[in-house]
């Protein structure tokens, strides 16, 4: 748990200054609203927050729910693997991989981004996983290695030629590219039939709030926002974050998708 607490404080860093192109190293930790260096007493997890009662101590501004929030779901979802996996490569590599997905679930609700700083190392990283997953040989691990790219080109083309035809009829963007390289490192990760069910339910999930919260109208809440004016969208023109939907969809499979897989699967038998 403290050791998914401190990544979490690590997440909310990168949630909070990557979208913006800032480094995540330099300057220490700030208030964001008055930009005082946080001391190292008010800069624990969760209980920081508590005691400060969620007020920048210099200020005396409000300091938003989402950071307490982030470090208490990464230390569950940390124990979550272990506990699921056990305390070996796959519950190290079942770890980052929702550090990854929760950190990009985060960025796409608030900013409407997925920034390569997470989604291209993601990649690499789920086909370096595949690589050191306990095998019989180097060569079976570097086959491991291989497909894992494989599916991770195979998803990214899946969704680039879905996006590419709705440009087509619609004249206008479906999906953003960061959509694409998600899905990739989703596909990295996990291979093309849990990749699949990460997929269909981060749809169906998406389409659903869609339709409830009534996109068409503009009622979708704070999780909707406009793309800039330079975008390809009509402005004032709404947009779902896909990436939001994709990536919880993702951390739901891979603690339950072979389950729901083969659920589905005993129809067809």
């Amino acid at each position: 748990m403290l050791f998914g607490l401190a990544f979490g404080s690590f997440l909310n860093v990168c949630i909070s200054r990557l979208p913006r192109h800032q480094s995540i190293v330099q300057p220490g930790s700030r208030c964001p609203r008055c930009g005082t260096a946080i001391r190292s007493v008010d800069n624990i997890p969760v209980l920081s927050w508590l005691l400060l009662r969620g007020r920048c101590r210099s200020c005396g501004k409000p300091i938003a729910w989402r950071y307490p929030l982030v470090e208490a779901a990464t230390a569950c979802l940390f124990l979550l693997c272990f506990l699921t996996f056990g305390l070996n490569t796959e519950g190290a590599g079942a770890a980052v991989l929702c550090f990854l997905l929760l950190g990009l679930a985060v960025m796409d609700a608030e900013t409407m981004l997925l920034p390569d700083a997470f989604t291209l190392p993601g990649i690499a990283l789920g086909i370096l996983y595949a690589a050191i997953l306990p095998a019989d040989s180097a060569m079976i691990r570097l086959r491991h290695a291989g497909e894992a790219a494989l599916w991770a080109l195979a998803a990214a083309a899946l969704l680039l030629a879905i996006r590419e035809l709705y440009f087509l009829v619609r004249r206008q963007e479906g999906m953003g590219a960061g959509d694409v390289k998600l899905l990739a490192l989703i596909a990295a990760w996990m291979g093309p039939e849990l990749g699949g069910v990460a997929l269909f339910l981060g749809v169906l999930s998406a389409a659903i709030y869609g339709a409830v919260g009534g996109i068409a109208g503009g009622m979708v809440g704070s999780a909707v926002r406009h793309l800039p004016a330079s975008g390809r969208r009509r402005p004032g023109q709404a947009r779902l974050p896909l990436g939001v939907f994709l990536s919880a969809a993702a951390i739901c499979t891979l603690f339950e998708g072979q389950k729901i897989l083969n659920w589905y699967l005993q129809f067809f038998r």
